[in-house]
């Protein structure tokens, strides 16, 4: 196997001290290559795809689990996706739907196309005040149809000004311009939960959402269904046969002319022809990964402007459901922040289990307390709409914010962000080729969107291999969605 680490003795001692010099040069009709860093969904289809192609694939994970920012979790005795949960557009199109349909896996629909709150419609709700008072569904679509208003104008708003703001501000000199559009009482907390529910699609708070960019992501059809059995069963078929070293956590990066070399934690080195980073865009802002040479400084400005946006979950699981059999339940409040979201899954999948949500300034507040206390904060909310609430008999919380392996859940467009961020973030860099969800080609912050950057990567540094080696004609050229299903399977959709 041509991929090999420190211990097969490719490297002279002094490399790190000077300028790459293999001593032994590549074996003829060796395999070329690869190194993927990084064992999300991105990282799996990337060394899935080239695996395909008769590379020579190595997968380091600094966890150790596989899956990255998606995590089922079992231990309620249902699985529970404690990070993406959704799939983004329902419909054959979606690059991940033959993979979803070929398992046998179960959609639940949560909402149509173009709904004002994203992934959720206003079919099967419940919205209450902080005093436990339920909203009139009349107000709550009243206001709905007067934050579509306010939104629509501040289109015109973003075309009145050449420099870029956030939604927020927008939203401002909207309601300024217009009073007739401003909303008092109930109805004015109401629309601060429109604001939170929107907060949490960009997982980022509305002063920091670029107006110039919120509406001009691709969406595909079909709307967004919930995942009944969890993303888990996706991850470990995609990475079924792959050699994958979990509990490596890479440190520094060394990109030569012909060669890189990885090293992880532990001192020890990988080398190969080339390597597909495919760390969360958090990772990469941190600086937790030494490169060398520095990476240059149009992509050290991408990375350091793109947003990258925080959303936790609390799950709660019960004994009994004492909640209305509704998707979704929500806490209005004078401010977006304090308002509140709860997914029902005893709807979607039978399980008695609420999921709390929380985005922004607020996801980041909830990882300061003990897993304890925020399981407590939730249930105050909980027990403001029921008080007869029972405890819950488990509950599980995510820190994604501050997971050193994470540092946030998701891109977002930040105030500012230049036309060409997107193009300069997944831009290669000699022997090192870009992935994850910050990558794709038009959509951030989905599973279907990472797994395509993913074999995006994987297809451009194969190319480039193939022409820098001379295996042109040797190795084809393999597509991973051409190998996963030759005759399209119906998406399984419910809505209960």
């Amino acid at each position: 196997m041509d991929l090999k680490s420190d211990d097969d003795d490719l490297f002279s001692s002094d490399f790190f001290d000077g300028i790459y010099t293999p001593n032994v040069g590549k074996q003829h009709g060796a395999l070329p290559s690869v190194i993927v860093i990084g064992g999300g969904i991105s990282g799996i289809s990337a060394a899935r795809m080239l695996q395909n192609a008769s590379f020579k694939v190595i997968l380091l994970e600094s966890q150790d689990r596989i899956g990255g920012r998606i995590c089922t979790d079992y231990s309620f005795g249902c699985p529970v996706d404690m990070g993406a949960s959704w799939l983004h557009g329902v419909c054959n199109e979606n690059p991940l739907s033959q993979v979803i349909s070929r398992l046998g896996l179960t959609l639940y629909r949560t909402s149509g196309e173009d709904s004002v709150l994203y992934d959720h419609d206003l079919e099967s709700y419940a919205l209450f005040n902080i005093n436990g008072h339920q909203v009139p569904q009349s107000m709550v679509i009243k206001v709905q149809d007067t934050f579509k208003k306010i939104l629509k104008e501040t289109d015109k708003v973003r075309n009145e000004h050449s420099d870029d703001m956030s939604v927020r501000q927008a939203i401002s000199i909207v309601l300024e311009r217009h009073p007739e559009l401003r909303q008092g009482g109930l109805a004015y907390e109401v629309l601060q939960w429109y604001i939170c529910r929107m907060e949490a699609w960009f997982a980022a708070d509305a002063d920091m959402i670029s107006l110039k960019a919120w509406d001009q992501e691709k969406v595909l059809s079909g709307g967004h269904g919930l995942m009944v059995q969890g993303y888990d069963p996706v991850i470990k078929f995609l990475s079924k046969d792959l050699d994958i070293r979990l509990n490596h956590r890479v440190k520094r990066i060394v990109n030569g002319y012909k060669r890189v070399v990885v090293e992880v934690e532990d001192g020890r080195n990988f080398v190969a022809d080339a390597a597909i980073i495919t760390v969360p865009l958090g990772v990469l802002k941190g600086h937790l990964i030494e490169f060398e040479p520095k990476l240059p400084q149009w992509k050290l400005s991408a990375i350091s402007d793109l947003g990258v946006g925080n959303e936790n979950k609390i799950a709660l699981r019960f004994d009994n459901v004492f909640w209305p059999n509704v998707e979704y339940l929500g806490v209005v409040a004078p401010t977006s922040y304090y308002c509140g979201y709860f997914l029902n899954l005893h709807k979607a999948t039978g399980h008695p289990v609420l999921v709390y949500m929380a985005a922004g300034a607020l996801a980041y507040d909830l990882e300061k307390l003990s897993d304890e206390a925020a399981a407590n904060f939730v249930m105050l909310q909980l027990k403001r709409m029921f008080p007869d609430a029972s405890e819950p008999a488990q509950y599980l919380v995510s820190c994604w914010g501050s997971d050193p392996n994470i540092l946030g859940c998701y891109s977002y467009d930040a105030v500012g962000n230049s036309d060409d961020i997107y193009d300069r973030l997944r831009e290669p860099f000699g022997n090192l080729f870009f992935g994850g969800e910050a990558m794709s080609l038009d959509h951030q912050g989905s599973v279907h969107g990472a797994y395509s950057a993913g074999v995006m990567a994987a297809e451009n540094c194969q190319k480039h291999l193939m022409q820098r080696l001379g295996c042109m004609e040797r190795i084809p050229v393999v597509a991973l969605r051409d190998e996963i299903v030759e005759v399209p399977v119906p998406l399984q959709i419910s809505r209960l």
